[in-house]
């Protein structure tokens, strides 16, 4: 009687074992810099959805999963004046603690438990630290075409005319 209630006891503990969800987590900490600090930093989702807007430096709290067996993905887009706009990838990845299912047997955590709660992903990264380029040109100018007829070129354009015969 003994041995057949510790053999299902331990049935039981390895079928409904979950090793990611256990030891790890679903919502992952990253922390985000710029040089210069202060950048206004928008993190969107893979479905392009806003999930936080602030400054940098911060720390925020990303969800690793976009669903059952679907791992999320983000793009942090860097905005300060007088910089260059900068966009930068962050991905999820398979967790290594989910592959402790494989180990102990964890049937119900391999399939179910960690794929349903997101811990069989994290963060392909804990930082992201970025150095942002000053501006070189006017971007008033950059979205501007004009078609002038040969005569009425302005003057202080004139010197950009190549001749082709």
């Amino acid at each position: 009687m003994k041995k057949s209630l510790l053999i299902n006891i331990a049935v039981t503990i390895l079928l409904f074992s979950s090793c990611a969800s256990i030891v790890s987590e679903s919502n992952w900490p990253l922390r985000v810099t710029s040089n210069p600090a202060g950048a206004t930093i928008t993190i969107s989702n893979r479905r392009g959805a806003q999930v936080y807007v602030g400054t940098t430096p911060a720390t925020v709290k990303l969800k690793s999963s976009a669903g059952f067996f679907r791992k999320e993905s983000y793009k942090i887009k860097f905005e300060l004046s007088g910089y260059d706009l900068k966009v930068i990838p962050v991905e999820c990845k398979v967790n290594g603690w989910y592959w402790g299912n494989l180990l102990f047997g964890g049937v119900l955590g391999f399939l179910i438990i960690d794929p349903a709660t997101g811990a069989m992903y994290k963060l392909d990264k804990e930082f992201v630290s970025e150095t942002l380029t000053k501006t070189t040109g006017s971007i008033d100018n950059c979205h501007e075409l004009k078609v002038y007829g040969i005569n009425d070129i302005p003057q202080n354009l004139k010197h950009h005319l190549i001749r082709i015969n």
